[in-house]
């Protein structure tokens, strides 16, 4: 077989399903072994290499398998690269195949001509540019390996144009099962960490469990809750760490920190007197900029990354290992101690904090106000959506609002956001690669319109999938975050972040959406209801408060 055949031989002895790329001049072999083999493998056709990195991403959060993007040589690669960029940083395995110009001609200044290695190199959690046929198999392995155990993360491979042509033994074709998903190969942690982690733990009066998006990854939500239930002990999440407990568990405190948390929920993170990071990086926006919990606090932190352990807090104790295995050890630990160990309370502290928080939501929930205030959005979500839907969010107006608010039915990956590098015009797309991961969800992507300009092409990819999405435009005319910031930094004073409004309508249904157009609150339920359940995709445009005339639960913004 040649290079080109070798590449789709191993993703499919890899596990891989679906691919989304687009096509360029280098990936004609590429395509045309695509064509001609027998695979069961579905290729999506992109209308832009960036949405094609995060189909990918959105497919592999909500499976747990490898996403797998590609796109040309010269332009295709550096519009892959902000995909792979947010997979890296935000712990998910996505696979970037760039075909590239022939070996044979690098150095004589070739149309396209980009060092793809050298591009990659720092982005990405693995990375190589395959210079010989018969290397195909092993550097396939080899990226899989690398995305799937330890901390998951991108990889990218270059693959030449001129090699795909060059012959492969058929008998290098194989690849090692475990690394179709992830984490592979999870290690436990050291002997006695989770003895040292029980006795700071049952030594505190006042603990807070934060989890980041480790818990998720790792599939280790119901050890968690074990040991929540058990101890009664409050557990807050970041947005990323959403669904590490269902929100209506007793013990799911909900978002803490700079954006999604509320004064009420930020009352528990002041007060904790230890707090044990699971899976979080305790980065800025969980601490809201390292103002809580304060240097000289009790910090226990759990991760898979040694990386992470300490580089923000001195650690009383550090437990490396996979989550999953780490909250086993530790439950079976409490199984061993006297029955009646000590409780935290957690529960009735998190219903008052609750009660009071929900207070203010509801109202603002029913207000009459137009623009429509986000709230009533979210309040409308909560009554329509089945609670196994999976929700997507661009990082602006729509996501603080959300992760606030919203309450999660089930633990699990039901709310995916780019909490990485927060590029906009990631919800989109993303959204049609978790319906693809997960078919049988109903799939909610929200954005704002300045997110909609980045990637409106790809409603044509989504009208030919025929995927039966609902797509939530808050529309308000301006980059929303920058003009709040500006509000809150600069005293008001605006510049360059509006521009004018579109009809968002007339776009979609120009590309065969059904669409709506909501200008009064009253009309939120029932026009969201029949978006959810048309069968195909849909778009509501909610003519909404801009924020900085809001309440949004953004700490820099309320204070």
């Amino acid at each position: 077989m040649n290079g080109a055949e070798a590449m789709v031989r191993m993703l499919e002895a890899q596990g891989v399903r679906h691919i989304f790329g687009l096509c360029g001049d280098t990936t004609l072999p590429f395509y045309d072994a695509m064509y001609r083999l027998d695979h069961n493998i579905k290729h999506v056709l992109v209308r832009d290499e960036r949405s094609a990195a995060y189909m990918a991403d959105g497919y592999s959060r909500v499976t747990g398998r490898v996403g797998v993007c590609e796109g040309p040589s010269g332009g295709g690669a550096t519009y892959i690269l902000p995909g792979l960029i947010e997979a890296s940083e935000s712990s998910y395995a996505v696979l970037g195949i760039t075909t590239d110009i022939s070996v044979g001609s690098y150095g004589k200044y070739p149309l396209t001509e980009v060092d793809q290695e050298a591009l990659m190199r720092p982005l990405t959690k693995w990375n190589t540019v395959i210079k010989r046929a018969d290397h195909i198999p092993r550097m396939v392995r080899a990226a899989f390996r690398s995305m799937t155990t330890g901390r998951a993360g991108a990889a990218h491979i270059g693959l030449p144009y001129d090699i795909q042509y060059d012959a492969v033994e058929h008998s290098d074709i194989w690849a090692d099962p475990k690394t179709a998903t992830y984490p592979a190969y999870p290690q436990a942690p050291e002997t006695g960490a989770a003895e040292d982690a029980v006795d700071a733990i049952l030594s505190a009066k006042n603990p807070l469990i934060v989890c980041g998006g480790g818990v998720v990854i790792s599939g280790a939500m119901s050890e968690l809750s074990r040991l929540a239930t058990r101890l009664d002990i409050p557990v807050a999440t970041s947005i990323s760490g959403q669904g590490s407990l269902a929100e209506i568990n007793p013990q799911c405190l909900g978002v803490v920190g700079s954006n999604g948390g509320t004064d009420e929920t930020w009352e528990m993170m002041e007060a904790a007197d230890l707090v044990v990071f699971m899976g979080a990086r305790a980065g800025s926006t969980t601490t809201s900029r390292w103002e809580a919990p304060k240097q000289g606090t009790r910090v226990v932190h759990f991760d898979n990354d040694p990386m992470v352990i300490g580089a923000n807090y001195q650690v009383e104790v550090g437990v490396v290992g996979d989550l999953r295995l780490s909250l086993q050890q530790v439950n079976a630990v409490l199984d061993t101690r006297d029955k009646g160990a000590e409780t935290f309370g957690g529960a009735a502290a998190i219903a008052d904090i609750k009660k009071r928080k929900f207070e203010i939501f509801n109202k603002l929930a029913q207000s009459t106000d137009t623009p429509i205030r986000p709230e009533r959005v979210i309040d409308a979500m909560m009554k329509v959506l089945p609670a196994d839907a999976t929700i997507l969010s661009d990082p602006g107006t729509s996501c603080p609002y959300f992760s606030a608010y919203y309450q999660l039915q089930q633990d699990g990956r039901h709310f995916i956001t780019n909490r990485a590098h927060g590029a906009l015009g990631y919800s989109m797309s993303a959204a049609l690669g978790a319906w693809y991961g997960r078919p049988e969800s109903k799939v909610v992507a929200m954005m704002g319109d300045g997110s909609f300009g980045f990637t409106a092409g790809e409603l044509e990819t989504i009208a030919r999938a025929g995927a039966p999405i609902t797509y939530i435009v808050f529309a308000n005319s301006n980059f929303g975050w920058i003009k709040a910031s500006q509000y809150a930094d600069t005293d008001a004073r605006y510049y360059n972040v509006d521009f004018n409004r579109t009809n968002h309508v007339a776009v979609a249904e120009a590309y065969g959406i059904k669409a709506w157009r909501v200008e009064d609150p009253a009309d939120m339920e029932s026009v969201l209801r029949q978006a959810v359940e048309h069968d195909g995709p849909t778009l509501i445009e909610v003519i909404s408060q801009a924020l900085e005339e809001s309440n949004a639960p953004v700490r820099r913004w309320m204070g």
